[in-house]
């Protein structure tokens, strides 16, 4: 049978790193274009560098970087130091005929929320205005126009870095029609009254930016609502905070669907609630 890259990785590692190490080789990691993104646990910290140029070799990157922190702050910066390979960190992913171009060590890119965005590509159709309240380098947006070609959509985003890779895939991926990007703090710069369906692809207290996603529909509309919530509050609290903002609007709130995108924590989900807000 076919060996595993893990198991290809343990091969040529053994002998070079001690034998009781072996088992703590990491059997998962992210790999985004032809960089590499792997954590360590400790007791590997000493031979890490060695361990990465296997990974690197075996995995065809050109870069490895350490996550050492995760993704932080409100701009979801992540927390990867470089330990192999090129300094250059920017690369092209692709996924789902999407090109992705991105730099891993300066802009966050969630394998996990694979599924979600290929979901996303093809919900919209042409007729619809969309508003993606945190739209990253393009996450939602670009697939969704590839796939759906809504008649527009506003991709906002505050984090300048990740609004020049925005503006970049735009281009990239031919949608310059379709995708119009906006810089600046939703808060700010959310349009008003021009939306059928508003995206929030956020983690960070999203319910707080529910009202500004509201007075972004320009009747009744849909509101796919990003939440990271316990299992036993899942579908109520999330839920209850769209309803309770809704009525502040004089509106109605009709569930679609609840979704789990994927685990964030012990007992704890990323969802997805899609939404009709309804005058």
């Amino acid at each position: 049978m076919r060996k595993t890259p893990y198991e290809i990785i343990r091969e040529k590692l053994s002998g070079l790193i001690p034998a009781n190490l072996l088992d703590f080789l990491p059997r998962k990691w992210e790999k985004l274009g032809d960089v590499l993104i792997v954590k360590f646990p400790e007791c590997l910290k000493e031979y890490k560098v060695e361990i990465a140029r296997v990974y690197a070799d075996v995995l065809k990157c050109k870069s490895v970087l350490e996550d050492v922190g995760g993704i932080q702050g409100e701009l979801r910066v992540p927390e990867f130091r470089l330990i192999y390979g090129d300094k250059n960190t920017e690369t092209i992913h692709v996924e789902n005929g999407i090109r992705f171009k991105l730099d891993p060590q300066k802009i966050m890119f969630s394998s996990g929320n694979k599924g979600e965005r290929i979901r996303m590509a093809t919900i919209s159709n042409e007729r619809e205005v969309v508003v993606d309240m945190f739209a990253g380098i393009g996450y939602f947006s670009i697939p969704m126009a590839v796939y759906s070609r809504p008649e527009r959509i506003y991709a906002i985003e505050k984090n300048p870095v990740a609004y020049r890779y925005l503006e970049e895939n735009v281009v990239l991926n031919h949608v310059s029609d379709i995708v119009k990007p906006v810089f600046g703090d939703n808060r700010k710069v959310t349009p008003k009254g021009v939306a059928d369906r508003v995206i929030m692809g956020y983690l960070k207290n999203t319910h707080l930016y529910l009202p500004y996603a509201i007075e972004a529909l320009k009747g009744s509309g849909i509101i796919h609502y990003h939440e990271i919530c316990p299992n036993e509050l899942i579908p109520n609290r999330p839920v209850r905070r769209l309803k309770e903002n809704a009525e502040r609007y004089g509106m109605e709130v009709e569930v679609i669907n609840i979704k789990r995108v994927k685990s964030f924590a012990p007992g704890v989900s990323h969802i997805v609630v899609d939404a009709r807000l309804i005058r």
